[in-house]
């Protein structure tokens, strides 16, 4: 048995919600890593034993529907499921719970009993011209129940091929539920992520783009020029010596032996090559190495597990390699959903090695053209982009949001710019126009961080301190300092701040580290509003209030205890199959 995670029972609950009260197509989007297969499952389950009904589980490709429906039998062991996907040789049909692939199920509804919920796995890979199978099959199947329901699920609600995949007129209406991946790394639940650009970086001002994505011809030609593969390929190797496992991305077959084989030669080990032409038990073979396995063999000598491993547009949805502390982007994409599953190859944590972290070096301003992996803005095909969403430390190469003036890696400061006014602004500025003048504001908190903050270039054992990064939009953040580890006032004014945020029952800190850990276990309080004091003429604001709400470990209690609740049988009666 599994017990949901207090998100996952939210996900569930609001599929439930949505099919009672709404008759759109809902769509869920859970990050990668963050158990969407629970979840699918969960729903399955109840569908079969609690309401006596039948669910057809689709995916785009045939690895798809043989995970899902190992995973849901892992799961489930008690549930009767049945695979149809002709790639697969299996053709059941008589399981309460059947996986099929589209391919293989569009036109033959009539082989199967009536289906009371169709569940789309990984519904970004439905191409825009690719509904019309599954509205093929949807619409035999209402023949059989009119009230048959659509669910999707994903960890991107937007096509590979650029622009969202829930409209009205979509086969997907609305997003009835998503968590982003921010707050599931703040929960612990997922791997931190942090960015890197190389030494060596492709312009890729002069692509052109087609289809949404840019032309594969260009591409190739742009990354496969000497220079750039050799710099990345020996830095790739140098800041990999120390991590376990990297997968990289390319842009052609002959990009990625040509990648594969400068690997090999930096690191005088094996750097495997995943295509598109590989065969199965290749393939699997690779990913079983990838993961850490030695692959036994008859005739010739054992595979031991692998650390490098290139690939061409395969090993992103649906690839499962929990041991990923690196990934090394060699390609660019103009679609911010294949970058976000490309990157989300990183995001599982690995108990059994103790990655908690995940690097991603980009050498094709990924990061800077569609800006930090949780806060992607998805622009619809056709339509103009702006400039770049991240930028690159000078100092260290780290990549961060476009408004952060601290390299949170190195401590560089970015020179302040006084923003340009426009001739004819339509709200008035909020800057003080004299030097010393006093503004104060209240801004509604979405995120706190909590950072272990060392000054850069500190003498060994000096104190250190908690940086607290209050998130108030897309590109406004404020930031106070904690000093635990001072003394004097420093230390009396952390000490009251403790008292007013921290639970009665937790001990007052005396180190940074200590801080960080019980704002992680849910003793402080949720920081709903802040204060903020502007003067004029000064470089920081100061963040001089707050309005605190619960203390985050009685809030987790109570939406854990919420979730767990049963619904009554009226409400079981009121779900719509």
């Amino acid at each position: 048995m599994y017990d949901l995670r207090p998100y996952q029972s939210d996900a569930v609950k609001a599929v439930y919600d949505h099919l009672r009260d709404k008759d759109t197509n809902p769509c869920v989007v859970i990050p990668t890593a963050g158990g969407k297969s629970l979840c699918i499952a969960e729903v399955a389950k109840d569908a079969v034993v609690k309401w006596h009904g039948r669910v057809l589980i689709l995916a785009h490709v045939k690895e798809l529907v043989e995970q899902n429906a190992g995973k849901i039998k892992a799961i489930q062991p008690d549930l009767p499921v049945g695979v149809y996907s002709a790639g697969l040789e299996s053709r059941d049909v008589e399981q309460p719970v059947i996986v099929a692939g589209i391919q293989s199920i569009y036109n033959k509804a009539d082989l199967f009993k009536p289906f009371d919920l169709v569940m789309i796995d990984e519904c970004h890979l439905i191409p825009p011209d690719g509904e019309g199978r599954y509205q093929t099959f949807l619409n035999a199947a209402k023949e059989g129940n009119p009230n048959v329901r659509l669910v999707g699920w994903t960890a991107t609600p937007y096509r590979t091929q650029g622009g969202l995949i829930c409209k009205p007129e979509n086969l997907l209406n609305e997003v009835c539920y998503e968590i982003g991946v921010k707050e599931l790394i703040n929960r612990g639940y997922i791997s931190n992520i942090t960015a890197r650009a190389g030494k060596v970086k492709a312009d890729t001002e002069g692509l052109h783009i087609r289809a949404g994505e840019f032309v594969a011809e260009d591409v190739e030609k742009l990354m496969g020029e000497d220079r750039l593969v050799m710099s990345a390929c020996q830095e790739i190797v140098e800041l990999t010596r120390e991590r376990q496992a990297c997968l990289i991305f390319c842009t052609s077959i002959a990009h990625c032996k040509k990648v594969a084989a400068q690997i090999a030669k930096f690191s005088g080990e094996e750097c495997a090559i995943v295509t598109g032409d590989t065969p199965d038990l290749e393939r699997e073979e690779t990913i079983r190495r990838l993961r850490g396995e030695t692959v036994k063999a008859d005739l010739f000598a054992d595979k031991p597990p692998l650390k490098y491993c290139c690939n061409v547009s395969v090993l992103t949805t649906g690839t499962d390699i929990p041991r990923l502390d690196t990934i090394a982007l060699l390609r660019p994409t103009n679609s911010p959903g294949l970058l976000v599953q490309m990157v989300g190859r990183g995001f599982r944590l690995s108990p059994e090695t103790g990655k908690t972290e995940c690097l991603v070096l980009d050498y094709g301003r990924n990061i800077e053209r569609h800006g930090p992996i949780d806060m992607i803005k998805v622009k619809e095909p056709g339509k103009g982009g702006g400039g770049p969403l991240a930028k690159e430390c000078p100092n260290c190469r780290t990549i961060v949001n476009l408004p952060v003036m601290l390299c949170p890696t190195c401590g560089y400061q970015w020179p302040r710019k006084e923003p340009e006014r426009k001739a004819h602004e339509a709200t008035a500025a909020k800057a003080a126009i004299l030097s010393g003048e006093v503004t104060i504001e209240k801004f509604p908190v979405k995120h706190a961080i909590y950072q272990v903050w060392e000054k850069r270039g500190a003498p060994p054992g000096s104190p250190k301190t908690v940086r607290v990064t209050y998130d108030i939009d897309y590109l406004t953040h404020y930031s106070e300092w904690l000093c635990p580890e001072h003394t004097g006032y420093a230390r009396r004014k952390f000490e009251k701040w403790w008292r007013e945020h921290a639970h009665p029952d937790c001990p007052m800190p005396r180190t940074a580290e200590e801080v960080c850990e019980y704002e992680f276990a849910g003793m402080l309080r949720e920081v709903k509003e802040i204060t903020v004091r502007f003067v004029s003429g000064q470089k920081y604001p100061e963040v001089t209030g707050c309005e605190l709400g619960d203390y985050a470990i009685d809030r987790r209690l109570a939406e854990s205890n919420e979730n767990r609740e049963e619904l009554s049988d009226e409400d079981w009666d009121d779900i719509p199959f």
